[in-house]
C-alpha cells in the first residue's frame, strides 16, 4: 500500500515538474513575440519623439502585457492544474451499472387520452353513408364504433368483412355497428359498394371524432413519422357510457372478442 502511494506521489511530481516546464517555455515565447510587436508598434507611433521617451513608453506597455501574459500561463498556475487533474485522476471510481433495464421504446405515441371507461360519451355529429350521425339518435341501443387507418387496405378491408358478416350477431344484441376513418364519404361509398358492406361508415375528414376517442398517433413506417389512426374499438352502452375499449387491434378474431364483451 506504502509503496503504490509512493509511486502516485512519484507521478505526481513529474506530471507537475513538465507542466511547469511546458508552462514556462510557453510564456517565454508569448513573451519575446509580444515585446517585439508592441515595441514595434510604439516605435512607429513615437517617430518625433525622442528615443528616450519611446523607449520608456514601450517598457511600461510591455509590462503590463508581460503581467496579462503571466496571469494566463504562470508555471506555477499551470503546476497547480496538473495536481488536481491527477488528484481528479486518482480518485474516479469504476461507474456502477444500473441492473434495471430500460424500458423499450414504443412504435407508436399516442397524441391524447381519449375518453375513460364508465365515462358519458358526449354528443357528436358527423357525416356518414347513411347520412348525418348523431349519437343520440342510437340511445337505447349498444353502439360499436370500430376506427381503422384507411379505405381499400387490407387490414381495414379484412377487419369491415368481419364486421359486416357479424352484422346478424350484433343485431339479435341490441347492437349496431359502424367503421370509422379520415376517407371522405364519396370514398366511403365506392369502398361499401366493392365489398358489399352491410354496415355504415363514418367520414371524420377533420379528425373531430378521432380527437374525443384519442386514437390519433404518431407512427414510424421505414424510418418516416406521420400521423395515422390507431386501429381502435369502442363500445357504448344503451345509456350512452363507454363501456369497454381496444386499442392497436389486431385484426384476426377481434369481433369475436367485441361481441362476448356485450
Amino acid at each position: 500500500m506504502a509503496k503504490k502511494k509512493s509511486k502516485e506521489k512519484k507521478a505526481a511530481k513529474k506530471v507537475v515538474k513538465k507542466a511547469a516546464s511546458k508552462a514556462k517555455s510557453k510564456s517565454k515565447k508569448v513573451t519575446k513575440k509580444v515585446t517585439k510587436k508592441v515595441t514595434k508598434k510604439v516605435a512607429t507611433k513615437k517617430k518625433s519623439a525622442p528615443k528616450k521617451v519611446a523607449k520608456k513608453v514601450a517598457k511600461s506597455a510591455m509590462k503590463n502585457v508581460v503581467k496579462k501574459v503571466d496571469k494566463k500561463a504562470s508555471p506555477k498556475k499551470a503546476a497547480n492544474k496538473a495536481a488536481m487533474a491527477h488528484k481528479s485522476v486518482s480518485s474516479v471510481k469504476p461507474a456502477q451499472t444500473n441492473s434495471t433495464p430500460a424500458k423499450a421504446t414504443t412504435a407508436h405515441k399516442s397524441l391524447s387520452a381519449g375518453l375513460k371507461i364508465g365515462q358519458v360519451v358526449p354528443e357528436f355529429h358527423a357525416k356518414s353513408t347513411s347520412g348525418d350521425f348523431k349519437l343520440s339518435n342510437f340511445k337505447g341501443k349498444n353502439v360499436v364504433l370500430y376506427f381503422y387507418p384507411k379505405d381499400n387496405t387490407p387490414g381495414c378491408t379484412l377487419e369491415g368483412h368481419d364486421f359486416s358478416e357479424a352484422l346478424p350477431k350484433f343485431n339479435s344484441k341490441n347492437t349496431v355497428v359502424f367503421g370509422i376513418s379520415k376517407d371522405s364519404v364519396k370514398t366511403h361509398e365506392g369502398f361499401i359498394s366493392k365489398q358489399n358492406y352491410k354496415h355504415q361508415l363514418i367520414s371524420d375528414e377533420n379528425e373531430s371524432v378521432c380527437q374525443l376517442f384519442g386514437v390519433i398517433q404518431e407512427k414510424s413506417m421505414y424510418g418516416r413519422t406521420y400521423l395515422g389512426i390507431d386501429r381502435s374499438t369502442f363500445l357504448i352502452d344503451a345509456h350512452g357510457v363507454l363501456k369497454a375499449e381496444w386499442r392497436s387491434v389486431k385484426v384476426n378474431g377481434h369481433v369475436a372478442e367485441v361481441l362476448a364483451k356485450i
